[in-house]
C-alpha cells in the first residue's frame, strides 16, 4: 500500500462516518443539544469548510464552496470556517438541508483526496509552514485536516443519537 493510497483509506473515514448519519428533521440538524453553539448543522458545514479553506491554501485551487454557497444561503457567515465563532455567531449557521450538507463535506473531503493522490510519497515530507515547532509537513497537515473533519463527524453522530 502506497501512502496515497493509506492516506484516502484514513481521509475517507469522515465521509463513511457523514454519509452515515440518521435522516433528521431540520429541527434536529438546528438543535443544540446540551445549550451547545455547534448544532449538527454546524459541525457538517465546518467539516466542509475546515477541509475546503485549508486544501485551496495547499493545493492554490478555488474552494468547492464556490459551487456550494448560493445553496447554502448562509450570507457571509457562510464564507468563514467556524473556528472561533461565537455562540451567537454559531447560531447563525440554519441548514435544513441534510443532504446539502453532507454533499458538501463529502465533496471538500473528496477534493482533498485527489489532491493527496497527485503528490509524491516525497512530497508529504515537504515543510509547508515553519510557524510551528517543529515545522509542519504537507502530510501532518493534511493528517491534522483529517483528523479535524473525523472528530467532528464523530461529534454530529453523538449529538444525533442523543436526539433521537
Amino acid at each position: 500500500m502506497t501512502i496515497t493510497e493509506l492516506f484516502a483509506d484514513f481521509a475517507h473515514r469522515p465521509i463513511d462516518a457523514v454519509t452515515g448519519l440518521p435522516d433528521l428533521t431540520p429541527e434536529q440538524l438546528n438543535a443544540h443539544p446540551g445549550s451547545h453553539p455547534n448544532s449538527i448543522a454546524w459541525l457538517l458545514w465546518h467539516i466542509g469548510r475546515e477541509v475546503d479553506v485549508q486544501l485551496s491554501g495547499l493545493s492554490g485551487e478555488p474552494q468547492v464552496w464556490e459551487t456550494y454557497r448560493e445553496r447554502f444561503d448562509l450570507g457571509a457567515i457562510g464564507d468563514t470556517v467556524g473556528y472561533g465563532h461565537t455562540p451567537e455567531q454559531a447560531s447563525e449557521i440554519v441548514v435544513n438541508d441534510q443532504g446539502l450538507l453532507t454533499d458538501y463535506a463529502t465533496a471538500a473531503l473528496t477534493a482533498l483526496i485527489d489532491y493527496a493522490n497527485t503528490l509524491s510519497a516525497e512530497d508529504f515530507g515537504v515543510v509547508i509552514d515553519e510557524n510551528w515547532t517543529p515545522p509542519v509537513t504537507r502530510g501532518v497537515r493534511l493528517v491534522s485536516i483529517v483528523d479535524d473533519a473525523t472528530q467532528h463527524a464523530g461529534q454530529a453522530a453523538y449529538a444525533a443519537g442523543e436526539l433521537r
